[in-house]
């Protein structure tokens, strides 16, 4: 391999990156370990800054912590439908936005911002690079998990402060990112908020040049 991939290969990449989506519907069997264990590879080729690898994972497999996490996106989902009305919140009510309750396997992100590691090189006046760079992993991610065929859910709906409560990480520990992962309930190259009407996908992107 020379660093150059051959046009079937590009074809093929531009197809799994339609194909990830942000899944919210999973259904319940279980995830084979090893398979997850591959997927998980793909943090350790993500680049960080200054090469930090802030990312920190936690697995959520108590029935305590699914718990206390699941009613923290119900609360939170709860205020976010208040703070809509007319046909928004109509739309709104009828959005999954969370797979929580059937995902068989639960990740909290977080980012270490207080790592030693990469010495703070590239961080010093961009101390946000290294969130930047757990996403950036995440993203890898959510790509090798399509390629296995397995989907993932990113839930922001939750209380930051309340995630780090409940679970118990260590101060210097920013949350990143509730991930949902299992097999999706069918696959699909739509969003479901494009499928809702809740918002559609720009057609191409858009240069502004200075």
């Amino acid at each position: 391999m020379t660093g150059q991939f051959s046009p079937a290969f590009r074809d093929e990449l531009a197809a799994l990156m339609r194909w990830r989506r942000d899944v919210r519907r999973f259904r319940t069997d279980p995830v084979p370990e090893d398979l997850l264990a591959r997927g998980l590879q793909a943090f350790t080729l993500a680049p960080s800054v200054g090469l930090s690898e802030p990312w920190r994972i936690l697995r959520i497999d108590s029935p305590q912590a699914r718990a206390a996490c699941l009613a923290n996106y119900r609360d939170c989902n709860a205020q976010a439908l208040d703070g809509f009305d007319g046909d928004r919140s109509a739309t709104y009510s009828r959005l999954k936005l969370s797979g929580m309750a059937e995902a068989p396997v639960h990740l909290a992100v977080f980012c270490d911002d207080a790592t030693p590691k990469g010495a703070g090189l590239g961080a010093a006046t961009m101390p946000e690079t290294r969130a930047y760079s757990v996403v950036g992993a995440i993203t890898h991610l959510w790509l090798a998990l399509r390629a296995e065929g397995l989907g993932l859910g990113w839930v922001s709906i939750l209380d930051q402060d309340r995630v780090r409560r409940d679970l118990d990480v260590p101060a210097g520990w920013r949350f990143i990112g509730f991930l949902c992962i299992g097999w999706p309930e069918e696959d699909d190259t739509v969003p479901e908020l494009e499928k809702e009407g809740w918002e559609t996908r720009a057609p191409a992107l858009h240069l502004e040049t200075r």
